[in-house]
């Protein structure tokens, strides 16, 4: 039996209630492949039983995990190659400029899904940048999903993954093989650490990062929930910090971002307010 109108949009509103994430209509079909881990789990037979049991107020828990279930875990090794490029040749140098005194340096990997995004910019750093290693250095990934921070931290990823963006060279020099799986070496495991946080969720006040990671993913979230999720970045982002956003996403608040042109693509920096 194919889910009805009433029970996709009550889905819905409930993805939209735990995550803030918005999911079209047309892509109604995506609850019967991504929740079947739910039904699994919890015994049901059907999406009409595990719909049946929300409405019934089964408990916060079992509304996360179908949020947690609709989330796009879509990501690859150094995705969009000119966002690191940009990186190592301008932002990367100009920070560490800045920071030669305090010699520390955070990052922040927001909705980082298997940990990829995270991994990569340790790579970029321990390859391009080895003056960092008696720096205090941290990258924060923080994702929706608990199994999703489960294995950023494991930090083991089969051959497909590998094969999706991360260089011959870098795999031998940065990667172990476990079995069937390669697993990042501890070098670069030691600079990266996975937290579950929802993004509709502020973030702490003592948060203060140098470069933000938030690609890809405002996309997924309707335009008042886009405002105030760029809002709290503003917040924990440092006054000369960087944020970088998705190849077709802008913050459109200019009262907050700047947008800085490159040659292959765009950064912004926070614009100070009172």
């Amino acid at each position: 039996m194919s889910l009805s109108a009433l029970d996709a949009d009550f889905l819905r509103a409930v993805v939209m209630r735990n995550s803030g994430n918005h999911v079209d209509s047309a892509r109604d079909y995506l609850f019967e492949s991504r929740l079947q881990p739910v039904l699994r789990d919890r015994g049901f037979d059907s999406l009409e039983q595990l719909v049946a049991a929300l409405r019934m107020d089964a408990g916060a828990h079992l509304q996360r995990s179908v949020a947690e279930a609709m989330t796009i875990n879509e990501t690859s090794f150094f995705r969009d190659s000119a966002t690191f490029d940009l990186l190592r040749q301008e932002l990367l140098p100009a920070l560490i400029a800045a920071r030669r005194d305090k010699r520390a340096l955070r990052f922040w990997s927001a909705a980082s899904s298997s940990g990829q995004e995270a991994c990569s910019l340790a790579m970029l750093l321990r390859e391009h940048f080895p003056a960092l290693a008696s720096w205090k250095v941290e990258i924060v990934g923080t994702d929706i999903s608990a199994a999703m921070v489960d294995r950023s931290r494991a930090a083991r990823y089969q051959r497909i993954e590998i094969n999706r963006g991360l260089p011959a060279r870098l795999l031998l020099k940065y990667m172990v093989r476990t079995g069937d799986e390669w697993e990042a070496a501890p070098e670069i495991r030691s600079l990266c650490s996975f937290f579950q946080r929802n993004l509709c969720d502020p973030a702490p006040r003592t948060e203060s990062f140098d470069v933000i990671l938030l690609r890809n993913v405002l996309i997924y979230f309707p335009a008042d929930t886009r405002r105030r999720i760029l809002l709290d970045v503003h917040r924990a982002i440092a006054p000369d910090g960087v944020l970088l956003l998705g190849m077709s996403e802008q913050p459109r608040m200019e009262s907050h971002w700047q947008t800085v042109l490159s040659p292959r693509t765009v950064w912004y920096k926070p614009v100070p307010t009172s």
